[in-house]
């Protein structure tokens, strides 16, 4: 394990003065490397039974990240609560206006209650990170309606400030491509089902398959969009017909390629050009 940087352990000293201060944690965690930052350093400046996980086994998340997330748990002994949201049955959701996230954090937040019950000292805790506030997110207004803190903003941590730290402590996940729920697939204002996030999951599955590990196929009703790393893009193009073959015997009936290459939030430019 290398030294951090001064500037790095100065951070991580803010967040074990932060946790310190606290009794315990509830952690909202998905299994991205965020949430697990903050679900380990509970875990290392609390204790063992001051720090709780907690995951949502919803239609949204990969089943993948699903199993990535208890095994983590599993391996750096922290205890994991694992809760069902239902927020595919509400029609806020499901007709997926622009504020989605909003209802998605509602429902993760409201359910987390049944575990703040039982722990009612215990702050209720999100990976949000400092960059997230310079990004369009509709979930944090739903994480202070429940008053849920972010210590990763409190310190002033980063993206790539989190990830350095997740790194030196060997997480496992620490240079994990951001995997956003599967519902992020689908353009605003087209219905979410349980149908079209299996596929997105599948089609993204065989892309993982075939070496590209950052990837998105965005799901548009009538066709689906392939996104992967720009410099990866004539990789695909030499398997470009398998890989099609593939994504159409899963319910895919026509794919296009985007050659503009994987831009992260690239369905939020509707949103900017309103």
């Amino acid at each position: 394990m290398k030294n951090l940087s001064p500037h790095l352990q100065n951070k991580l000293n803010l967040l074990e003065q932060w946790f310190s201060k606290r009794e315990g944690s509830i952690v909202a965690f998905s299994g991205g490397i965020d949430s697990t930052l903050v679900l380990f350093l509970a875990r290392k400046f609390q204790g063992k039974n001051n720090a709780i996980g907690v995951i949502s086994n919803s239609e949204s998340l990969k089943s993948k990240d699903f199993e990535l997330a208890k095994d983590f748990c599993k391996s750096f002994d922290i205890n994991l609560e694992i809760i069902k949201t239902l927020e595919l049955k509400d029609e806020r959701y499901n007709q997926n206006p622009a504020n989605r996230c909003y209802f998605c954090k509602e429902h993760l937040f409201h359910d987390l209650q049944s575990i703040k019950d039982k722990f009612h000292e215990f702050d209720v805790l999100s990976g949000t990170n400092y960059d997230d506030l310079g990004d369009y997110r509709p979930g944090l207004q739903a994480a202070a309606k429940y008053k849920v803190l972010s210590p990763m903003v409190d310190c002033n941590l980063t993206k790539e400030e989190l990830r350095q730290i997740a790194k030196h402590f060997n997480l496992p996940n620490w240079d994990k491509p951001a995997s956003p729920c599967l519902s992020s697939r689908i353009p605003y204002n087209h219905q979410i089902t349980r149908e079209k996030l299996q596929q997105v999951e599948d089609a993204e599955n065989i892309l993982n398959d075939y070496g590209f590990k950052d990837v998105r196929v965005r799901h548009y009703g009538s066709f689906g969009q392939i996104e992967v790393k720009k410099d990866e893009l004539q990789q695909l193009l030499l398997v470009e017909d398998e890989v099609i073959r593939k994504m159409r015997n899963i319910g895919f009936n026509e794919l296009k390629i985007d050659k503009e290459g994987l831009v992260s939030g690239k369905l939020n430019r509707v949103l900017k050009n309103k």
